[in-house]
């Protein structure tokens, strides 16, 4: 059915209103999650956990942070029951106010793993509804746009626990001041449902995508697999930053109060480079994909050294790679799947992600107890055969 140039300049209007919301949702959301993310590994380490243990932990919640999306996605699919998933899921952020009172590691490690499932369970009807609206604007920029406002809280959350480390020189008050973002979410989020209940409507009646003309008769066509396979690739080889900040609490390379400023930084350059590549992604579309493992390479060499100028390199690098992933890595999703699959397609696509985070985390939390060398080469090895991965998902990109 067509539509009038009012109607359509309206769901633009709208679209662009609901990118923005979910942004100041996801800004509140982050406060609280990546405050906590910014110090896990020091926390961890705090409370009695070794290298591997945090590797392992840090790599089951990123697992299941995917994995548990693969259920949520095929539920909304199948019941389009988009915003009570999502909102459950923000509901679950009360783990990481609840982590002031964990006692051991062993709790503390319960709680990350619930915090990693609540944004399992909301991520997939997250970035549908998005991917929806998005495409009033292009799946570039729209998600850059929301990954921009999103970091804006990601850089404010560790901020609040570099305050706490300075004037109490402990994590507790960072953790309990986390109540406040974490009830501001579900209420924002639930004002952004009254005003548009529907998002799937944003993209209803829109041509098809000009970057890629894919054959839709299939559930998920077969470059969908090609491209969760680069994904998986390129992510194993990606460090997690709980082993990074172990690294450099263990080896005092920097100041451990300096650990969650650091992460605010990174955040900070997430959100810079989220604008931009999406733009990017919107002009070149997929060629864009490849900035992911050529940035990843060089976090090895310098991520893990004893340099402190490196480490902040590194970090500043880790940050921009993070911006790339959860802007045109989405992006692209939207453009190869139809819009009666999306939820089932970033299920599927985020519990790959998931794993491998989960393997990566594992193999780098032993490897590193072992030599930092061993990390270096595993790291090395891993982005060079993403590359490969990423010219064969090319190749079938232009044979469509």
């Amino acid at each position: 059915m067509e539509i009038t140039p009012i109607e359509a300049i309206n769901k633009r209007k709208l679209a662009l209103q609901f990118i923005l919301l979910f942004g100041v949702v996801s800004a509140f959301g982050d406060i609280t999650y990546e405050g906590a993310q910014s110090v896990y590994g020091p926390y961890l380490g705090y409370l009695g956990a070794s290298a591997s243990t945090i590797g392992i932990v840090a790599g089951i919640g990123g697992f299941l942070g995917y994995a548990v999306r693969l259920v949520s996605g095929y539920f909304i699919d199948r019941t389009q029951k988009y915003w009570f998933i999502t909102i459950l899921g923000y509901c679950m952020l009360i783990a990481v106010p609840l982590l002031a009172i964990a006692g051991n590691w062993q709790i503390a490690a319960l709680f990350l793993i619930l915090e990693r499932t609540g944004k399992a369970i909301r991520s997939p009807g997250k970035d549908a509804m998005l991917s929806y609206a998005t495409k009033q604007l292009g799946t570039g920029y729209g998600f850059g746009l929301h990954e921009a406002l999103d970091q804006v809280g990601a850089f404010i959350g560790p901020l609040i626990f570099t305050t706490s480390l300075a004037l109490t020189g402990g994590y507790r008050q960072g953790f309990r001041v986390m109540w406040i973002p974490a009830i501001l979410t579900v209420v924002i989020a639930f004002y952004v449902r009254h005003k548009v209940p529907n998002p799937k409507m944003l993209e209803e009646n829109l041509p098809k995508t000009k970057i890629l003309h894919v054959n839709f008769q299939k559930s998920l066509p077969n470059v969908f697999w090609l491209y969760a396979a680069f994904t998986f690739i390129t992510v194993l080889g990606f460090a997690n930053f709980p082993i990074i900040a172990y690294h450099l609490q263990f080896q005092k390379v920097i100041p451990e109060a300096q650990i969650p400023t650091l992460y605010a930084v990174a955040m900070l350059v997430d959100a810079i480079v989220a604008i931009i590549i999406g733009k990017t992604y919107d002009k070149i579309g997929f060629v864009s994909l490849i900035s992911i493992p050529i940035l990843t390479l060089p976090i090895a060499f310098l991520g893990f050294s004893n340099n402190s100028f490196f480490v902040v390199i590194a970090v500043m690098l880790w940050g921009a790679v993070m911006g790339i992933q959860e802007t045109i890595m989405r992006a692209a999703l939207a453009d190869i799947t139809s819009i009666n699959n999306r939820g089932k397609a970033y299920g599927i696509f985020n519990t790959i992600y998931g794993l491998a985070l989960l393997i990566g985390g594992v193999a780098m939390g032993y490897v590193y107890e072992y030599s930092i060398t061993y990390i270096i080469g595993y790291i090395v090895v891993v982005e060079l055969l993403a590359f490969v991965a990423f010219v064969i998902f090319k190749k079938k990109i232009e044979g469509q």
